[in-house]
C-alpha cells in the first residue's frame, strides 16, 4: 500500500506537471523545452530524499541568478522581433519554468512546496491569458483535481509530522492530559479521512456555481496575451489583387477556417462558401475593376443587414458560421447571400456581391447568413438570346495580349459538343476542361503567360487554372463571366451537426451571367479529383469528429457568445415553459373531464384549498420546531450525542441508587467497581461508540435497551 508520504508528493508532481502541460498546449512553452522540464522532473521524482539533490543554499543562489537571465532573455526576444502582443511572455514561461525545476531538483520543506504550488498556479494564469481554446477547460479541470488532492494530501503530511504518534485505549480518566491529547488525534484523524471527500465537494461546487455564471457572460474571441499572431497567416486569395496560384498555395495549409451549421439540408454537391469575385483578368491576376471596388455600406437594422431579396422565405437556406480568426474582412456564405446576421459596426457589399464587414482584430466570429440558392429552370438559361446591359461589358474584357490559340480551343469545344446557346456553351467548355486535364497542386505552368502554358504545355493545375481557363475561354465568346474564390462545403461531421471547412478546401469557379433572369449562375471546370473531401473513419477519424464537435460547442456558447446567442437562448427557454405550462394545462383539464359533471366544479377549489392546507401544515411545524428539527437535520455533535444517550440514562439510574462515579474514575473502572454485568456490558458498548468510534447493531441497541428498561423498573 502506497504510503502518505508517496502519496502526497506523486500528486504534488502531477499538479506541477499538470500545469505545465497546459502552458504546453496554449502555446506559451516551446515543445523542446517542455521535453527538457518533463525530464528534470523525472529526474527530481527519482533523486528524492537523496544525497544528489542541491541543498538549500545552491537553490537560492540558482534562484537569484534566473533574474538577470530573465532580463536576457526578454531582451532577446525583442531582438528577434516578438509581437508586442506576447512581448515577455515568452520570457516569463522560461522565468516560471526555469524557478519550477530549480526548486523541485533541491531539497525541500514545507515553504518550498508552496513555492512550487504557487508556481504551478501562475502556469495556470499564463496559459488562461494565451488560449481560448476547450483544451484549457481540460486541463484545467484536471489541475483543480489534482490541485485540491494535493493541498489536502499536504495537510495532512503536515499534521502527521507535527504530531507524535501515541498508541492507547483510551481507558484512562476523562481529566487525564493524555485523555485530551488521543481526543484531539482522533478528531483530526476523523477530518483528515474527510478531507478528500470535501475537496471533491468543493471541487463539484465551483463548477456548478461558475458554470451558468460563465456561459452568461460574453466571452472574449481571441486570448488575452495573445492578440498577436493569433489568426491564420499568409490567408490570401481574398483580396481586391489576386495572382494566379495564390489559392493552390492556401490549399496547401489544412487548418480549419469556419465551421458552418445550416437550419435546412441542402444538397452537398451544391454547397460553396462564396468569398471573392473578381472581373478584371489581367494576363497574370485577377483584380477587381474600379467599377466592382466602390462597397455600398449596409443599413444596420439590430445586427441584420439586408443584402437583397427573394421571391419566397421558403426558398432561403439558413446558415450559422462560425468562422476562425482570419487576416481578411471577407464574410463567407453560400451563394447569393440575401442577408446577414451578426454584431457587426460595419456591412459593406462591394459591386460583385462580395460581403465584408468591419471586425476587431483576430477575433473570432459567429454569424447568421441567409442565401437564396435557386438557380433559374435550364430551359429558361438555354433560350437567353438578350443582349448584355451596357455596364456588364466589364464581364467581357480580356487582356490586351492574349494567345489566339485560347480562341481557337474554345471554338472547338464548343463545336465538339454541338452548343447552340450560352449555357449550353459554358457546360460544353466546363465538361471538356474537366475531362481533357488533371488536376494537381504543383505550380508546373508558368512564364509570360501561365494561362496558355497550363492549356497547351502542362496540361496540369489546381482549381484557379481551371477556372481562369473557363473565364477566359467564354470571354472570347462573348459570354459575360466572373471568377470567384471561396471554399468547398467541406467535410460534414455527423457528431457536430455541421461542416467542418480547412483551408485545403479553398477553391475557385466560374459564375456566367444570364441577362433575361438577372441571374449569376455556377459552373466548376476543375476536375472531381480536385472536389474530392477525404474522409475520416476508424476509431481516431471520429474521436477527432467528436473532438470538434465540442470545441465548436465551445466556440458558440462561450467564446462566440453574444447578445444573438443569448436572446436565442432566452427565446428556446421560453417557448420550453410555454410548452411544458401548456403540457400541465392540457393533463389537469383532461383529468377534469373524466370526473363527473357535479364535481368538475369543485376540483379548482380543492387543489387550492389542499395547497393551503399543506402550506399551512409546514408553516406551523416550522414555527414549533425550527429549521433543524422540521427537516430533520442534525449537526455532528448533536448525532454523536444521541449515539450515547443510553450511556447517560445508565449512569442516571444508577445513582437514583447511591451509586456515584467518582471524578477520578475511567468509565471501565467505575462499572468494574460495581460489578453488575450488564453496567460492564453497557459500558464496554459506550467506550466503543465514545473512543472507538463504531456503530452499534440493532440487536446490540435493542440489549441495552431491555437492560436500561428493567433497571428502571427496579429503581
Amino acid at each position: 500500500m502506497i504510503s502518505l508520504e508517496h502519496y502526497f508528493r506523486a500528486f504534488s508532481y502531477a499538479t506541477i506537471a499538470v500545469a505545465t502541460l497546459a502552458l504546453v498546449l496554449a502555446g506559451g512553452l516551446h515543445r523542446a523545452l517542455a521535453v527538457a522540464f518533463f525530464a528534470i522532473l523525472l529526474a527530481a521524482w527519482g533523486l528524492e530524499g537523496s544525497k544528489w539533490q542541491l541543498s538549500e543554499r545552491v537553490g537560492l543562489v540558482a534562484v537569484l541568478l534566473s533574474i538577470p537571465l530573465f532580463l536576457l532573455d526578454w531582451k532577446y526576444q525583442q531582438t528577434v522581433g516578438e509581437p508586442a502582443g506576447k512581448l515577455g511572455v515568452a520570457a516569463l514561461a522560461h522565468l516560471i519554468v526555469l524557478l519550477a525545476a530549480i526548486k523541485l531538483l533541491q531539497q525541500k520543506k514545507d515553504r518550498d512546496w508552496v513555492f512550487l504550488y504557487l508556481i504551478s498556479f501562475f502556469e495556470i494564469l499564463l496559459a488562461a491569458g494565451l488560449s481560448f481554446s476547450p483544451v484549457f477547460l481540460v486541463s484545467l479541470s484536471v489541475y483543480m483535481l489534482c490541485g485540491l488532492t494535493t493541498i489536502v494530501a499536504f495537510e495532512i503530511y503536515k499534521t502527521k509530522r507535527s504530531m507524535a504518534e501515541t498508541e492507547t485505549r483510551l481507558l484512562v480518566a476523562p481529566d487525564s492530559g493524555i485523555f485530551k491529547h488521543a481526543r484531539r488525534y482522533s478528531k483530526r484523524s476523523v477530518e483528515a479521512r474527510r478531507l478528500p471527500l470535501v475537496a471533491v465537494f468543493l471541487f463539484l461546487l465551483i463548477f456548478i456555481l461558475a458554470l451558468p455564471l460563465f456561459l452568461l457572460v460574453p466571452r472574449s474571441g481571441a486570448a488575452m496575451l495573445n492578440r498577436s499572431g493569433s489568426s491564420l497567416t499568409n490567408f490570401i486569395g481574398f483580396s481586391e489583387n489576386v495572382t494566379l496560384g495564390a489559392i493552390g498555395s492556401l490549399k496547401r495549409d489544412n487548418a480549419v477556417v469556419m465551421r458552418v451549421r445550416l437550419d435546412e439540408p441542402v444538397n452537398a454537391r451544391e454547397l460553396r462558401w462564396r468569398g471573392v469575385a473578381l472581373d478584371e483578368f489581367t494576363g497574370r491576376a485577377w483584380r477587381k475593376s474600379p467599377e466592382a471596388r466602390h462597397p455600398v455600406e449596409l443599413k444596420n437594422e439590430r445586427g441584420f443587414y439586408q443584402l437583397g431579396t427573394t421571391e419566397s422565405l421558403h426558398r432561403l437556406t439558413t446558415q450559422t458560421i462560425f468562422l476562425e480568426a482570419i487576416e481578411s474582412p471577407v464574410l463567407f456564405a453560400a451563394p447569393r447571400p440575401v442577408a446577414i446576421q451578426g454584431e457587426f459596426s460595419l456591412v459593406r457589399m462591394d459591386g460583385e456581391g462580395s460581403v465584408q464587414a468591419q471586425r476587431r482584430e483576430f477575433d473570432r466570429l459567429v454569424y447568421k447568413a441567409l442565401s437564396d440558392m435557386t438557380t433559374p429552370d435550364v430551359a429558361l438559361l438555354r433560350s437567353d438570346v438578350a443582349p448584355y446591359p451596357i455596364a456588364f461589358q466589364r464581364y467581357l474584357q480580356l487582356p490586351a495580349a492574349i494567345d489566339p490559340r485560347i480562341n481557337a480551343r474554345a471554338n472547338a469545344m464548343v463545336a465538339n459538343a454541338h452548343a447552340q446557346n450560352r449555357y449550353d456553351e459554358a457546360r460544353a467548355i466546363e465538361s471538356q476542361l474537366q475531362s481533357d486535364y488533371g488536376y494537381s497542386l504543383d505550380m508546373k505552368a508558368g512564364g509570360s503567360d501561365p494561362l496558355a502554358d497550363f492549356l497547351f504545355n502542362v496540361k496540369v493545375g489546381h482549381c484557379e487554372y481551371f477556372s481562369t481557363a473557363m473565364a477566359v475561354m467564354l470571354r472570347t465568346r462573348g459570354i459575360a463571366t466572373r471568377v470567384v474564390n471561396g471554399f468547398l462545403p467541406g467535410e460534414y461531421n455527423e457528431a457536430a451537426g455541421a461542416y467542418t471547412v480547412r483551408q485545403s478546401d479553398a477553391h475557385s469557379w466560374v459564375e456566367v451571367y444570364f441577362p433575361e433572369t438577372n441571374s449569376w449562375v455556377t459552373f466548376d471546370p476543375t476536375p472531381a479529383a480536385g472536389r474530392s473531401e477525404p474522409v475520416r473513419s476508424g476509431v481516431f477519424g471520429q474521436f477527432e469528429k467528436y473532438s470538434e464537435a465540442f470545441e465548436l460547442m465551445w466556440f458558440q456558447y462561450v467564446v462566440g457568445y453574444d447578445k444573438q446567442e443569448q436572446r436565442s437562448l432566452a427565446t428556446t427557454l421560453q417557448n420550453r415553459l410555454v410548452t411544458f405550462r401548456h403540457f400541465v394545462s392540457t393533463v389537469f383539464t383532461r383529468t377534469v373531464k373524466l370526473l363527473p359533471k357535479d364535481l368538475r366544479g369543485i376540483v379548482p377549489v380543492a387543489v387550492v384549498v389542499m395547497a393551503a392546507l399543506v402550506l399551512l401544515l409546514l408553516a406551523r411545524r416550522l414555527r414549533r420546531l425550527g429549521w433543524r428539527r422540521a427537516l430533520k437535520v442534525r449537526t455532528e455533535s448533536e448525532h454523536r450525542r444521541s449515539r450515547i444517550d443510553f450511556y447517560e440514562r445508565l449512569i442516571a439510574l444508577l445513582e437514583t441508587r447511591g451509586i456515584k462515579r467518582e471524578p477520578f474514575q475511567t468509565p471501565l473502572e467505575f462499572a468494574g467497581a460495581i460489578g453488575i454485568p450488564e453496567v460492564i456490558l453497557i459500558t464496554e458498548a459506550y467506550n466503543r461508540v465514545r473512543f472507538g468510534i463504531e456503530k452499534l447493531t440493532a440487536g446490540e441497541l435493542g440489549e441495552i435497551e431491555k437492560s436500561l428498561s428493567r433497571f428502571e423498573r427496579e429503581s
